[in-house]
Protein backbone atom coordinates (compact mmCIF):
# COMPACT_ATOMS: atom_id res chain seq x y z
CA UNK A 1 0.00 0.00 0.00
CA UNK A 2 1.30 3.56 -0.90
CA UNK A 3 1.28 6.12 1.84
CA UNK A 4 1.68 9.38 1.65
CA UNK A 5 2.40 12.01 5.58
CA UNK A 6 -0.38 14.61 6.20
CA UNK A 7 1.53 17.29 8.22
CA UNK A 8 -1.19 17.23 10.11
CA UNK A 9 -2.51 13.53 11.06
CA UNK A 10 0.62 11.48 10.04
CA UNK A 11 1.36 9.37 7.45
CA UNK A 12 -1.53 7.91 5.63
CA UNK A 13 -2.79 5.39 2.95
CA UNK A 14 -2.76 7.47 -0.74
CA UNK A 15 -6.48 6.99 -1.41
CA UNK A 16 -7.04 9.12 1.93
CA UNK A 17 -5.67 12.19 -0.59
CA UNK A 18 -6.34 14.08 -3.36
CA UNK A 19 -3.70 15.41 -6.10
CA UNK A 20 -4.13 19.22 -6.62
CA UNK A 21 -1.27 20.13 -9.08
CA UNK A 22 1.94 21.35 -9.18
CA UNK A 23 2.58 24.19 -6.84
CA UNK A 24 3.71 27.45 -9.00
CA UNK A 25 4.27 30.76 -7.83
CA UNK A 26 1.06 33.41 -9.63
CA UNK A 27 2.80 36.11 -11.64
CA UNK A 28 1.65 39.85 -10.60
CA UNK A 29 -1.40 40.43 -12.47
CA UNK A 30 -0.19 44.20 -12.12
CA UNK A 31 2.98 43.87 -13.71
CA UNK A 32 2.81 40.51 -15.92
CA UNK A 33 2.43 40.62 -19.76
CA UNK A 34 -0.06 38.47 -21.30
CA UNK A 35 2.72 36.22 -22.60
CA UNK A 36 3.51 35.43 -18.76
CA UNK A 37 0.23 34.92 -17.86
CA UNK A 38 -0.45 32.08 -20.93
CA UNK A 39 3.15 30.78 -19.68
CA UNK A 40 1.46 30.12 -16.33
CA UNK A 41 -1.71 29.10 -16.74
CA UNK A 42 -0.84 26.87 -20.02
CA UNK A 43 2.37 25.58 -19.71
CA UNK A 44 3.78 22.66 -17.54
CA UNK A 45 7.53 21.11 -17.59
CA UNK A 46 6.39 17.29 -17.61
CA UNK A 47 9.70 16.05 -17.57
CA UNK A 48 10.87 13.38 -14.50
CA UNK A 49 12.29 14.95 -11.29
CA UNK A 50 11.34 16.87 -8.11
CA UNK A 51 8.06 18.52 -7.98
CA UNK A 52 6.14 20.48 -5.16
CA UNK A 53 2.78 19.73 -5.64
CA UNK A 54 -0.67 20.70 -3.97
CA UNK A 55 -2.05 17.58 -2.03
CA UNK A 56 -5.79 17.78 -0.23
CA UNK A 57 -6.29 15.83 2.54
CA UNK A 58 -9.76 14.18 2.34
CA UNK A 59 -10.21 12.96 6.13
CA UNK A 60 -8.73 16.54 7.63
CA UNK A 61 -9.59 19.13 4.90
CA UNK A 62 -6.20 19.99 5.12
CA UNK A 63 -4.40 21.28 1.78
CA UNK A 64 -0.47 21.16 2.19
CA UNK A 65 2.38 20.40 -0.30
CA UNK A 66 4.39 17.38 -1.08
CA UNK A 67 8.35 17.77 -2.48
CA UNK A 68 7.71 14.37 -5.23
CA UNK A 69 10.50 12.90 -7.36
CA UNK A 70 8.31 11.98 -9.94
CA UNK A 71 11.26 9.93 -11.58
CA UNK A 72 11.32 7.35 -8.42
CA UNK A 73 7.47 8.13 -7.45
CA UNK A 74 9.02 9.19 -3.46
CA UNK A 75 7.82 11.42 -1.35
CA UNK A 76 10.37 13.67 0.04
CA UNK A 77 8.81 15.94 2.04
CA UNK A 78 5.28 17.43 3.02
CA UNK A 79 4.53 20.71 4.81
CA UNK A 80 1.90 23.67 5.18
CA UNK A 81 1.78 26.20 2.87
CA UNK A 82 2.96 28.61 5.97
CA UNK A 83 6.13 26.98 5.98
CA UNK A 84 6.88 28.21 2.64
CA UNK A 85 7.80 31.78 3.86
CA UNK A 86 6.00 33.02 0.72
CA UNK A 87 2.84 33.96 2.56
Amino acid sequence: MKLLRCPINGLRPIQEFYYGGEYRPMPDPDASTDAQWADYVFNRDGAPGVRLEWWYHLASGVWFLAEHDTARDVFLRTFLFEELGQG
